[in-house]
């Protein structure tokens, strides 16, 4: 929280505007000088914007020279995502409780239709709404269409509520909560399985332990890479090893936005009119071609950013 200091510098009073930040670990002190001192309790909110557009422009450059930079993720790409962060944090502060519920829910919604949809699921967003809101079951659906959305629904609030480590027992985890009721095996697959229209050999049932663990040592030792790179790789890197028998997209959609959400980012929401370049980018990715995944996700998150919570705060004043 800011505040008013007084000191006495060559016999004269001076007033600074003061707060202190953590940033990268350290906390670093900013100061704004007033010219004078406040003419009541409350701080002039020009001083206050004045020293949080000091503080964050210290905190933009000082997170963009802590990552890698390469031709994608550019000082000028990484700026402009870490910029969204900032306020995307700050509207969060900003909300009431009923607020931020009410965002939740939203994003909930619009993400569980477009990732269900993109696995083929056919119910539509006003179906996805009544099931999310009711809590009911619609005559003439699909029962496992109407458990995989209540399935995807439970298991994107446990990532936005509880920010869960990511490790081998929460993937696992994860995975139970998306495809419980479905009929799917629980856990690691038992036997191959194959994608179709990707040319790749997905890792085989008694290998694929060795190789989510293996994935996870990489995780852990690769936060040099901008988090959002990072998560792309990762998914890219999950799905080549597609371990369940089932439900490997929908999980590695929601893996994406907890890696996100844990390093303070906003969450993103893949389309499911962007089915085939998304599909294309995983397949160049299985060639060894990651940069078509990293644009795509780059963009996915520029259009969430710009589209879905940018609109609703638009339209809160209103």
């Amino acid at each position: 929280m800011a505040f008013v200091s007084k000191k006495i510098i060559a016999g004269k009073e001076r007033y600074y505007l003061e707060k202190s930040v953590r940033i990268n670990g350290k906390i670093k002190k900013y100061s704004l000088y007033l010219k004078g001192p406040p003419h009541s309790k409350n701080i002039p909110p020009e001083f206050l914007r004045k020293l949080e557009e000091k503080i964050n422009q210290d905190i933009l450059k000082e997170a963009v020279a802590s990552y890698t930079q390469n031709y994608i993720f550019t000082e000028a790409a990484l700026h402009k995502i870490e910029e969204f962060k900032l306020y995307y944090q700050a509207i969060i502060k900003q909300f009431t409780p009923a607020q931020l519920n009410d965002l939740l829910d939203r994003f909930a919604v619009n993400f569980t239709y477009e990732s269900n949809a993109i696995e083929g699921n056919s119910l539509t967003l006003k179906d996805v709404t009544f099931i999310i809101k009711e809590g009911k079951v619609l005559p003439g659906k699909d029962l496992r269409e109407v458990y995989e959305t209540l399935n995807t629904r439970k298991a994107l609030e446990w990532i936005l509520r509880k920010k869960p480590k990511v490790s081998e027992r929460n993937i696992l985890h994860l995975h139970k909560l998306v495809v419980e009721n479905t009929g799917i095996t629980l856990g690691y697959k038992q036997f191959p399985n194959f994608l179709l229209g990707r040319r790749v050999e997905t890792t085989p049932p008694e290998k694929v332990k060795e190789e989510m663990q293996k994935l996870l040592s990489w995780y852990e030792s690769s936060q040099a890479i901008h988090p959002l790179q990072r998560a792309a790789l990762f998914h890219g890197k999950l799905e080549k090893i597609h371990p369940f028998e089932d439900g490997n997209g929908r999980v590695g959609r929601l893996l994406i936005n907890l890696m996100l959400l844990t390093e303070g980012y906003p969450p993103l929401i893949i389309r499911k009119t962007q089915r085939v370049s998304y599909f294309h980018a995983l397949d160049a990715f299985d060639r060894g071609h990651a940069d078509n995944f990293y644009y795509f996700l780059m963009e996915k998150y520029k259009d969430t950013s710009e589209k879905f919570f940018k609109i609703y705060v638009k339209y809160l004043k209103y």
